[in-house]
């Protein structure tokens, strides 16, 4: 059995849960510390089977409680060397490990794969995250879905998948134009319509779960998000994430 939860999901922090009977790890801790214990108690997980806090990208809405948490749970923030460089004054955990991109990792009973993606930051990755056959892709920040993002994906049983603008949403809306155009660019996000067109044409046969992730709280709208994906809601079970609360829990067995 594996659990998997967003404990948030937006442009203004991100943390992801994944864990079974007697492990866990978190992708990223984008939000306080307190934000994070609160939400996982809400619903229900248990903080002490932590065993690694996994951080995609040195940018603020993914790292920004990673310090604390890292010490108050006594777990390691595992980050590319790179990623830990880039890491501001203060940002930077006591507890580290370095991963290498493409190198999986064991820890305890659960394996990580991290691969790196197209996005504006020092070593970006995205993770694939497996257990006892069972496979959790976790893919937000990325600009244009290159072929490591397609090869993990087809081996998916359940997916957080960024759909973070609108394209109509963007373009007609207040950014200036510099960050439009790094929004929308090959190393910027991957928009709704980007999102549905990976999963329709490169989901494996194995894939239930489809998270939505990492929406702008400025260029997308759940509603907008939830229809680009209606008509692939008779091969998948698409759900949302917030950015405002935990996600529901879903349980592969």
């Amino acid at each position: 059995m594996i659990e998997i939860c967003a404990l948030a999901s937006g442009s203004n922090g991100n943390c992801y849960y994944i864990g079974n009977e007697q492990d866990a790890v978190l992708v990223d801790a984008g939000i306080s510390t307190k934000k994070i214990l609160l939400r996982m108690e809400e619903s229900g997980l248990q903080s002490s089977k932590i065993r690694g806090i996994f951080i995609s990208h040195e940018h603020s809405d993914h790292v920004h409680g990673v310090r604390v948490l890292s010490k108050r749970l006594g777990v390691p923030a595992w980050v590319t060397q790179k990623t830990l460089e880039s890491l501001k004054f203060g940002e930077q955990p006591e507890l580290v490990q370095i991963f290498t991109p493409d190198k999986a990792i064991k820890i305890g009973s659960i394996t990580i794969h991290p691969f790196l993606k197209n996005h504006d930051a020092a070593e970006p990755c995205s993770f694939r995250i497996e257990h006892d056959g069972w496979h959790i892709g976790v893919f937000t920040d990325i600009g244009e879905a290159c072929e490591r993002v397609i090869h993990h994906l087809h081996m998916c049983h359940a997916l957080f998948i960024e759909t973070n603008y609108d394209e109509k949403m963007l373009w007609d809306g207040f950014y200036p134009i510099y960050l439009k155009t790094r929004v929308a660019s090959a190393v910027g996000h991957l928009s709704n319509v980007q999102a549905f067109e990976l999963i329709r044409d490169h989901a494996g046969p194995e894939l239930v779960h489809v998270l939505l992730s990492h929406l702008s709280g400025e260029n997308n709208r759940p509603e907008l998000a939830e229809e680009c994906f209606k008509s692939l809601s008779d091969r998948f079970s698409v759900h949302l994430t917030s950015r405002h609360s935990a996600s529901t829990i879903f349980r592969l067995r």
